[in-house]
């Protein structure tokens, strides 16, 4: 029904009539009065001919069909503070947003990752995905497998999560950092 309706739009917009737009692609009245009507379903080759006569994408007849994109926006210190496992070592985390349903079939978890004094080192963080650190403030020593990287503000860090990682040794307290984690959608979390 939606394709009809939008082929009929087109149509109109163009101040085409029925008659014409069957002459100009080969389509005959009838089969064209049935999918402006939603009656039948076109095939690809005809609704080729439909978008060359109007003179517009193949994709526009679809636009009804289109999933919902989301946006979340959070404001400056409005961002959900999660426990996870580095919770236990006083490592704050707040989520900045998250969007579980989407078409792309991955899953992106940003933080905002705060250590204090009253934070210990945690380097053995382990889980299934790709992460990827942005230091804002402070300084520290971040392990990843058998690596160590010394990150200061301005510094980046992009990962496989699987291997051990997390801060070794706190520098320069506070820190903060942005963690953007990303796995599978069908996947679960730990």
């Amino acid at each position: 029904m939606a394709i009809g309706h939008e082929v009929r739009a087109y149509r109109k917009k163009l101040g085409i009539t029925v008659t014409d737009l069957a002459a100009a692609t080969g389509i005959s009245l009838g089969m064209l009065s049935k999918i402006e009507n939603g009656n039948i379903s076109p095939s690809l080759t005809t609704l080729q001919s439909l978008s060359r006569a109007l003179g517009v994408p193949l994709t526009a007849f679809f636009r009804r069909y289109e999933e919902p994109r989301n946006a979340v926006f959070v404001k400056a210190g409005q961002g959900v503070e999660l426990e996870r496992r580095g919770t236990r070592a006083g490592h704050q985390y707040n989520l900045l947003g998250h969007i579980d349903n989407n078409t792309s079939g991955v899953i992106v978890e940003p933080y905002l990752i705060t250590l204090t004094a009253d934070s210990d080192v945690f380097p053995t963080f382990q889980h299934e995905g790709m992460e990827f650190l942005y230091m804002l403030e402070g300084e520290v020593i971040y392990r990843h497998g058998d690596q160590l990287f010394q990150m200061q503000p301005g510094d980046s860090l992009f990962f496989d999560a699987d291997a051990p990682h997390g801060p070794e040794q706190l520098v320069k307290l506070p820190s903060k950092y942005l963690s953007i984690i990303s796995y599978p959608q069908q996947s679960s979390r730990s």
